[in-house]
C-alpha cells in the first residue's frame, strides 16, 4: 500500500485579507484572492471539486523529499488507483518524478548513439526536427502514450492527401503547359504573341506547382519512422523513464518489399501503352542491357554504368570507388566505402552498408580494359582543366585531386543524386523501358544467375548481410528459370496419345495440338466419349 494521502480540493476562491481584515490589493487596486482549496465548504457535495493524490516516496540520494502530487480525479477510488500504481512504479526504479520532454529525451538519445553511422545520424535528427518534435517535444516522457505516436502518423496520412492533390496539380499544370508550348511552336510565322504569353504564363503555374510538396511518405519511409522512434523508446524503457515502449502498439500501413520484375516483351508493350510500370524494381533482361551500353557507349558516364551492370556495387561504391583500391594489374576493385549525402545535400565517406559489404570484385575483362582507358581520358582532361585555370582563373578553379575514379572535369567526385538523375534522363531520350541507377544491380544479378553462377557467389559480390537476402530477391527473377521448372514436371509423365518426342523435352507445339483436339472432342476419343 502506498505512503500518502488522498484529498478532495477545488479551485473556489475567496479575498485575500490583511492582518486587519481589509481586503489585499495590486498596485491597480484590485482586490487579491486566493483558492479555498480543502476549505471550500461546497466539497461535500458530489460533484464539486477533484480528489488529488499525494504520495511520499522516499527520499533523494541528497535527502530531498519526493512528494509527487497529482488531482483532476473524479472518484477518491480513481485518485488512490493512480497513487498506488506510481508507488508501485517508484518501487520497480521508474523515475515517476521526472520531467525530461519528448524533445529533451530524444536529443540526448541521439546524442549518445556513437555507435550510428552519420547517414543513419542524419536521418534520425532530421525525423527529430521534422516530425518528432512538433508532434510530441512538448509532452513530458512521463505523459507520452500510444496515442500521441498514433495521431502523429494519422498527420502524416493526412499530408500525404495534400501532397496527392499537389501531385494531381502539378501533372494537370504540366499538361496544360505542354498544349501551350505545342500550340506556340504549331502557330504559323509570325507567330500570335498572345500565344507566347499563353506559353509563358503556363510555364509560371507549372513552376508554382512543382513547388509545392508532392513526394509521398510512403510505407517504408513510415516504417523507417516508426522504428526510429522505437529504438529510443526502448532506450527509455531501459532508463525507468517509461514503463513500457509506447511504439509498439501503433498501427501504420503494411510495407511490403518490392519485387524485382523483368521487362518482358509483354510488360513493355503495356508500359508503351498506358505508361505504368509493373513494380518500382524493375530489371532489364540481357537483350535491353544491351541495348542500353550499346546505346551509352559515348556518355561520360559509361565506364561507371558498366561496372554497375556487370559487377553491382551501389551507386554510393561506384562514386566513392578510388584508384588506391583499383588493383590495375590483378584486375580488382576493393568496395570499402561509399559516398552518401545528408539531408542537405551535402557529400560525406562512410562504410558500406553492413560488414560483408566491404569486399574485393573481380572485375570482367571488357571493365577492366575499360577502367584502363578511363584512367587516361581522366589524366587528359585534368591537363586541359589546368591549362583553362591558367588562362581564366576566376572562371575555373584548381583541379581538385579527388583520388576518385569517376570524377567531373575539374576532378571532383559525382555526386551520387545527380548520377541518378543523369541516367533517368538518359533513358527518357533513349525511349527504354525505366529502371533506377540501382535496378544496375539487379541487372547484374541476373546476369550472373543466367551465366550459372551460385546464389553463394552472387551474395558475395554484390556485399549482402545474409544468403536470405540474396535468394529472396534473386530466385525467381529470370523467366527463363521459372520455364524451365513448370516444364520440368511435364516431360516426367509419360502421354500414350501424344506425338512421341525426344526424352527429357519440354511438350512440342505438336504435341500441345493433339493434346487440344482430344480436349475439344474432335478426335476419336472425344467422339466415342460423345456417343456413350
Amino acid at each position: 500500500m502506498f505512503s500518502g494521502s488522498i484529498y478532495k480540493r477545488c479551485k473556489c476562491t475567496e479575498p485575500k485579507l490583511d492582518d486587519s481584515g481589509q481586503p489585499v490589493r495590486d498596485s491597480n487596486g484590485i482586490p487579491k484572492v486566493r483558492e479555498l482549496g480543502t476549505r471550500c465548504p461546497e466539497l461535500k457535495k458530489q460533484h464539486h471539486g477533484s480528489w488529488y493524490y499525494c504520495v511520499n516516496l522516499p527520499d533523494g540520494p541528497r535527502g530531498e523529499r519526493r512528494r509527487p502530487r497529482k488531482g483532476g480525479f473524479l472518484t477518491r477510488a480513481a485518485a488512490q488507483k493512480a497513487a498506488q500504481k506510481l508507488w508501485s512504479e517508484a518501487d520497480h526504479g521508474i523515475k515517476v518524478e521526472s520531467r525530461e520532454t519528448v524533445e529533451q529525451f530524444l536529443r540526448r538519445w541521439l546524442s549518445n548513439r556513437v555507435d550510428l553511422k552519420r547517414k543513419t545520424r542524419c536521418d534520425y535528427a532530421d525525423f527529430i526536427e521534422r516530425l518528432y518534435t512538433p508532434a510530441l517535444g512538448q509532452l513530458t516522457m512521463r505523459e507520452l502514450r500510444t496515442r500521441h505516436i498514433q495521431a502523429m502518423f494519422e498527420d502524416i496520412w493526412a499530408y500525404n492527401k495534400i501532397k496527392e492533390a499537389n501531385r494531381v496539380q502539378a501533372e494537370r499544370a504540366h499538361a496544360a503547359c505542354e498544349a501551350a508550348r505545342q500550340a506556340w511552336r504549331q502557330a504559323p510565322r509570325p507567330r500570335p504573341p498572345e500565344l507566347r504569353q499563353r506559353w509563358d504564363e503556363a510555364k509560371a503555374v507549372l513552376k508554382g506547382a512543382r513547388a509545392e510538396p508532392r513526394q509521398d511518405t510512403g510505407p517504408g519511409t513510415q516504417k523507417r519512422i516508426l522504428d526510429a522512434l522505437s529504438s529510443a523508446l526502448k532506450a527509455a524503457v531501459m532508463e525507468k523513464l517509461i514503463t513500457e515502449n509506447w511504439a509498439d502498439e501503433v498501427v501504420i500501413p503494411r510495407y511490403e518489399k518490392p519485387r524485382a520484375l523483368v521487362w518482358t516483351e509483354e510488360r513493355v508493350t503495356r508500359w508503351r501503352e498506358t505508361g505504368e510500370r509493373p513494380s518500382s524494381v524493375m530489371v532489364w533482361t540481357p537483350e535491353l542491357t544491351g541495348q542500353f551500353l550499346d546505346a551509352a557507349a559515348g556518355h561520360r558516364m559509361y565506364v561507371m554504368w558498366h561496372l554497375q551492370v556487370f559487377r553491382g556495387p551501389r551507386r554510393g561504391e561506384a562514386a566513392g570507388l578510388t584508384w588506391a583500391e583499383v588493383d590495375m594489374t590483378k584486375g580488382t576493385a576493393n568496395i570499402v566505402q561509399q559516398l552518401v549525402s545528408d539531408t542537405s545535400h551535402k557529400l560525406f565517406e562512410e562504410t558500406p552498408k553492413s560488414r560483408s559489404g566491404r569486399r574485393t570484385i573481380a572485375l570482367d575483362s571488357a571493365t577492366h580494359e575499360l577502367l584502363k582507358a578511363w584512367r587516361e581520358v581522366q589524366k587528359a582532361k585534368r591537363v586541359e582543366w589546368e591549362a583553362k585555370h591558367r588562362e581564366d582563373p576566376e572562371k575555373y578553379g584548381p583541379y581538385v585531386d579527388s583520388g576518385y575514379v569517376f570524377t567531373q572535369d575539374n576532378g571532383t567526385p559525382w555526386h551520387p543524386d545527380n548520377v541518378s538523375k543523369v541516367f533517368d534522363r538518359l533513358l527518357r531520350r533513349l525511349d527504354m523501358p525505366p529502371i533506377r541507377l540501382h535496378d544496375l544491380r539487379h541487372c547484374a544479378a541476373s546476369l550472373s544467375l543466367a551465366a550459372g553462377l551460385s546464389m553463394k557467389a552472387i551474395q558475395a559480390l554484390l556485399g549482402h548481410a545474409t544468403f536470405t537476402l540474396t535468394a529472396d530477391t534473386y530466385s525467381s527473377l529470370m523467366p527463363q528459370f521459372e520455364k524451365e521448372a513448370a516444364d520440368a514436371p511435364v516431360a516426367l509423365v509419360p502421354r500414350a496419345q501424344v506425338l512421341p518426342q525426344s526424352e527429357g523435352a519440354a511438350p512440342s507445339a505438336s504435341n500441345v495440338k493433339v493434346e487440344m483436339t482430344l480436349i475439344s472432342g474432335s478426335g476419336a476419343a472425344g467422339r466415342k466419349r460423345t456417343a456413350a
